[in-house]
């Protein structure tokens, strides 16, 4: 079993201006971190494709990316244009995260339809079909239930070939099997009930296997990530903040070395080797990073 180096990214930011944005990118960079990756929530401070533009401007080894774009809120076609645009424009550092939507909230603020999970799910299986098809053809021509696209012009082109990589997450078989056999960076997560609801789950274990068996020969290539939002790290000089909120946001403490050794126990055990951490945790789970980073 080939395990794949460690990686971590930071998700969100301030960016209260131009100055403090550039220099937690800066900070972030300067600390080893792999990327830097915006959610596309209507509540966030700044939108996401202007705001990573910028962070790469301001820095040179940091990947920038998407925590992930609401496949409904733009269509595919354009979307992968803005893609590739940010992509050749920061020299290949792009990283595409999409999904189905996290629930109904942003939608009913600006007046969508939340469809069924399926049909939602079935809109980002065509989206990824047009991505794909726009990042590697000359002209995209596409059919389906939801997206038609006629003799587009596939411009620009990604400086990442065959495309910058695409990252999809999920708690669900038929995402993780999407994911699987698209995806370059997988996420299988557990579900989370809203208050009053309960939820059936399977050990995320489980999961690894339904993606192995849909990935068939690329399971191998396939990098996986988890999100550690709340992990405390207990003797690192700097605190945490912000970290309230939300079942992602359960705090648990470890030491560095108990960090270490449970991120380790996990890629032995899940392959999760592309952590991902709340901003808010950026400096106090340096001394990981530093510990972890490209092993």
């Amino acid at each position: 079993m080939m395990l794949k180096p460690f990686r971590f990214g930071v998700v969100g930011g301030n960016g209260q201006s131009r100055k403090t944005w550039t220099s937690f990118a800066r900070r972030a960079e300067e600390l080893g971190y792999s990327s830097l990756l915006l959610p596309d929530r209507i509540q966030m401070n700044v939108a996401p494709f202007a705001a990573l533009a910028i962070a790469a401007e301001a820095t040179t080894t940091l990947r920038v990316g998407s925590y992930v774009f609401c496949n409904d809120y733009r269509h595919p076609a354009v979307l992968a244009k803005e893609v590739a645009t940010l992509d050749l424009l920061s020299d290949g550092r792009f990283e595409l995260g999409i999904g189905a939507g996290v629930g109904p909230d942003d939608y009913q603020q600006l007046g969508l339809p939340f469809d069924s999970a399926g049909t939602r799910v079935s809109r980002v299986e065509e989206a990824v079909a047009i991505l794909k098809q726009f990042f590697t053809e000359e002209r995209v021509n596409f059919t389906g239930k939801y997206y038609t696209v006629a003799d587009l012009q596939a411009l620009p082109k990604p400086v990442q070939r065959p495309h910058p990589p695409i990252f999809i997450g999920s708690a669900n078989k038929r995402m993780l099997t999407i994911a699987a056999r698209h995806a370059d960076i997988v996420s299988p997560t557990i579900k989370f009930a809203r208050p009053g609801e309960s939820v059936s789950d399977v050990p995320l274990e489980q999961k690894v296997d339904w993606i192995r068996e849909a990935a068939g020969e690329r399971f191998e290539q396939l990098e996986f990530s988890q999100s550690d939002f709340g992990l405390v790290i207990t003797d690192s000089p700097v605190e945490v903040f912000n970290i309230t909120g939300g079942p992602y946001m359960q705090k648990k403490a470890m030491s560095t070395e108990q960090a270490v050794e449970h991120l380790l126990a996990q890629r032995e055990q899940l392959r999760f080797s592309y952590i991902h951490i709340n901003a808010g945790q950026m400096e106090n789970f340096a001394p990981v990073v530093a510990r972890l980073a490209g092993k």
